[in-house]
């Protein structure tokens, strides 16, 4: 009996690497290069070619609503985003995660964003798309306590007035001017979302509540409604787990 009991906890241990392994799963590419197979956009705005995403708002075409191409292939937890971008002077842009698709409205989604735009004056903060706002404005380490908060009673002036600032961060030289490309990782493990740009942490949110938080969802990038411009996105990288 010992013995048998002693190989059952052997095996157990055995099994714990493979376990792991299968949570962590390789870094994989979500985007083709050459077409948007496995993404869901609107084809008048988003387009690929040549090794890149591209999302457009034209003269003739107006949007009248900010507007996603959506990944199909699940809705990440825990992971790990690399991918490169570069933007317009005008362009306004930004990369959804662990968000849901909002109802009677095309393309749309509702949740945590990187922040991108031309001017970098928002590049790599913490947006979250029709909810709270902003969680974290370039250069802020924050936690989000539990409020109790309706979003109204939250919101004041696009930012989410519980947050608690922790600390500063070096923002120096940390993101290229427009027109030039940009290499984005997202980390968002548990309730902490970490935001880098060139290697440069910009904004880090730890999120306690647990009203509004969400630990897996939708992946997009967007277009802004706003001028003419353009947004380019290559070398995307996913690594769950």
């Amino acid at each position: 009996m010992l013995k048998k009991r002693y190989n059952r906890i052997l095996l157990a241990v055995m099994l714990i690497p493979s376990a792991v392994a299968c949570a962590q799963q390789k870094p994989r590419p979500i985007f083709d290069g050459h077409s948007l197979k496995g993404w869901d956009g609107d084809t008048s705005i988003w387009r690929a070619g040549n090794g890149v995403l591209t999302g457009e708002i034209r003269p003739d075409r107006p949007l009248k609503t900010n507007s996603f191409i959506i990944w199909q292939g699940g809705q990440p937890g825990d992971f790990e985003l690399t991918l490169e971008f570069r933007i317009t002077e005008k362009g306004n842009s930004g990369i959804n995660y662990r968000s849901e698709a909002v109802t009677g409205v095309d393309h749309a989604l509702k949740g945590y964003q990187a922040d991108i735009d031309g001017g970098n004056r928002y590049t790599g903060q913490n947006y979250e798309e029709r909810g709270r706002t902003t969680l974290a404005y370039r250069g802020q380490v924050v936690t989000i306590p539990a409020s109790g908060l309706s979003l109204d009673q939250g919101r004041k002036n696009n930012a989410w007035t519980p947050m608690q600032v922790k600390d500063s961060l070096d923002l120096k030289n940390s993101v290229k001017p427009a027109g030039e490309w940009n290499t984005v990782r997202l980390v968002a493990k548990g309730n902490r979302l970490q935001h880098y740009i060139n290697g440069k942490l910009i904004s880090d949110v730890t999120d306690n509540d647990p009203d509004n938080r969400k630990t897996k969802g939708l992946l997009g990038m967007q277009v802004h409604v706003g001028p003419p411009m353009k947004v380019e996105y290559r070398k995307i990288i996913l690594k769950e787990g």
